[in-house]
């Protein structure tokens, strides 16, 4: 027995050209130089933050010292990272800020960074999926936001430019 199935839309939005999106502020990390350790699972990188500043329409203040970005580079080249810090806002709120993301550099990429090059956006797969929270009522809007960061990458920095999903 056979049966006719009439397939339905599975959403009434047509499919979006491109997400909408708001910026909300341009991150910038001064870094320690890394240290490189093998591991069985890939080539364990551990960024140490040493501070920075954060920018925005709504959000302003400093990275704090002592964040790390746990990167693992794999047997396929490609970098996974894991990056946990610490925000002050001008105004004295914390804010916790992790990120997951992933990092495809050109194959001359960590040779031009250790000659004090900086890698720009278009030759770089640089992406992360920033997450911010925080209990301190001025800010509790950061805490349902869904963002993503395209970064650039230099020798001693990284800067963010995140954005909010809208």
């Amino acid at each position: 027995m056979s049966a006719i199935l009439h397939k339905q839309p599975l959403f009434e939005q047509p499919l979006f050209e491109a997400l909408p999106i708001r910026h909300l502020c341009d991150l910038q990390v001064d870094l320690e130089t890394p240290i490189v350790v093998p591991t069985p699972r890939g080539t364990l990188v551990p960024y140490i933050g040493k501070g920075g500043r954060l920018d925005g329409p709504k959000l302003h203040g400093q990275f704090l010292p002592g964040s790390v970005d746990w990167v693992v580079i794999g047997a396929d080249g490609i970098s996974r990272l894991d990056i946990r810090g610490a925000l002050r806002t001008d105004d004295g709120a914390l804010i916790y800020f992790e990120s997951k993301g992933i990092a495809r550099l050109p194959p001359d990429g960590r040779a031009r960074l250790a000659k004090g090059e900086r890698l720009a956006f278009g030759e770089t797969y640089l992406r992360t999926t920033p997450k911010l929270e925080t209990s301190d009522e001025r800010y509790t809007w950061v805490n349902d936001l869904v963002l993503v960061g395209y970064n650039e990458l230099s020798a001693g920095r990284v800067d963010f430019r995140i954005y909010q999903l809208l």
